[in-house]
């Protein structure tokens, strides 16, 4: 499988750190609100091998943390890990010719933040029905897309087109 080599993994951590920025102001979370400890950004060189999947761009997997020294489960916390999978995003970029890796990632990650803060302010529930879970997609992309379409970035207006078809797909699997 196709991983990040070094200069794609520094656009990707800019990508991040951006992402990061955008949907915290977009919650209008301060910096103590925001969830640092709550969730990692990790690419395939770090994934374990239950945590590749094929065909997503990536994937938050729900672990349980738990603060050193502590034996309560009163002291438990949810703990989201974002699997960015580069083989499948470095595939769409072959496929799609102009879509850079900037903005690419930038909508992934923002995508994947929004979903974190969602199940963290208990908007929606991460063990939500399959037919639940639809309709979170349909809003999570729309939410993407009103957080970043008036974000000034090369190559940003090519992934919000490529991401409307995921709009309409949604709208076709609920009618």
């Amino acid at each position: 499988m196709e991983k990040f080599n070094p200069d794609q993994l520094k656009v990707v951590n800019n990508s991040v750190a951006m992402a990061e920025e955008l949907v915290s102001n977009s919650y209008k979370m301060s910096e103590a609100q925001w969830l640092h400890r709550r969730y990692d950004v990790k690419t395939l060189a770090d994934l374990c091998q239950e945590e590749i999947i094929d065909d997503p761009f990536a994937q938050i997997i729900r672990y349980k943390g738990q603060l050193k020294n502590t034996s309560l489960s009163s002291s438990t916390y949810d703990f989201y890990k974002i699997c960015l999978q580069d083989h499948s995003i470095l595939a769409a970029l072959k496929q799609s010719p102009g879509m850079e890796l900037f903005p690419f990632i930038l909508y992934i990650v923002s995508h994947e933040l929004i979903h974190i803060v969602r199940f963290s302010k208990f908007i929606q529930s991460f063990d939500a029905s399959c037919e639940e879970k639809t309709a979170e997609e349909k809003r999570v992309h729309e939410k993407t897309h009103e957080i970043l379409r008036p974000v000034k970035v090369t190559g940003l207006a090519d992934v919000l087109k490529f991401y409307d078809k995921w709009r309409t797909t949604f709208d076709e699997l609920r009618n």
